[in-house]
């Protein structure tokens, strides 16, 4: 498989004198077409290793290209090929969802004569097609979910960044955001890039996962590799094995996403 994503000891440190390692020495490959995990604690570095790879911070050192783009010498680029879902997006909710689209795509460079039938196309996806003049503050947060996913979506990149994709959503809502990536990778070929710290989310959906803890990978493979690496009868055992614990909330995140799907 083609490598899509590289690192290569990339860092980002906080402080003046750097003591504050929220991503040390990452070395990672992601390659084209999968579906990629980044799995770790609250405040392991998960999000930040997304935005050093979108090219809204600088790294301290190390290197990385995405799509065969340098992130310090193509940043431009590498947001062209990047669609990104932040844990905490922004979101105009004065809107309806075909003017949120139309005005994301008009960032994007998106020509019209393109745009008009990319919107269409992915409110249908999305089953919001019925609801795309309604003003976004009337939408729940399933909903709204799916518009900020559409919206990375709307200039076509390969490469599709997702931070926390179900983060605050009730187990309904969070089912049907699943469904969706699953279907993103499954038909229209995107490289997926998912973080979390909910442990069936990854489990479900990824090819492939890292786990990260205070900034550093501590582990990489499939989850049954990582799995037999710890001696582990689960994921859920290994991660505990490798990170030292789990918070309260992160166990209770996991209790109800298992409820939900059983």
């Amino acid at each position: 498989m083609k490598p899509i994503i590289r690192t290569a000891k990339l860092s980002k440190h906080y402080g003046k004198g750097g003591e504050i390692k929220a991503v040390d020495e990452l070395d990672l490959e992601v390659n084209e077409g999968e579906t990629f995990g980044l799995l770790g604690p609250n405040g392991a570095g998960k999000t930040t290793t997304v935005r050093l790879l979108n090219c809204i911070i600088k790294p301290t050192g190390g290197s990385a290209d995405v799509y065969g783009y340098d992130i310090f010498k193509n940043e431009t680029d590498v947001k062209r090929v990047t669609g990104l879902l932040a844990e905490s997006p922004g979101l105009y909710e004065k809107l309806s969802a075909y003017e949120f689209l139309e005005f994301m795509g008009a960032l994007y460079d998106v020509p019209k004569t393109i745009l008009t039938e990319r919107i269409e196309d992915l409110l249908k996806l999305f089953g919001l097609h019925q609801r795309r003049d309604h003003l976004l503050e009337g939408y729940s947060r399933g909903m709204k979910q799916r518009i900020l996913i559409a919206s990375a979506l709307i200039h076509d990149p390969p490469i599709l960044f997702l931070d926390e994709p179900t983060s605050m959503l009730d187990p309904r809502a969070a089912h049907m955001v699943k469904d969706l990536i699953k279907s993103l990778s499954d038909t229209a070929g995107k490289t997926i890039f998912i973080c979390s710290h909910i442990l069936p989310i990854v489990e479900e959906l990824c090819d492939r996962i890292g786990i990260i803890n205070q900034g550093r990978l501590i582990a990489l493979g499939t989850i049954d590799e990582i799995i037999a690496q710890t001696q582990s009868k689960t994921l859920e055992d290994a991660f505990i094995a490798l990170t030292g614990g789990v918070e309260e909330k992160e166990l209770l995140a996991w209790r109800e996403q298992r409820g939900a799907s059983t």
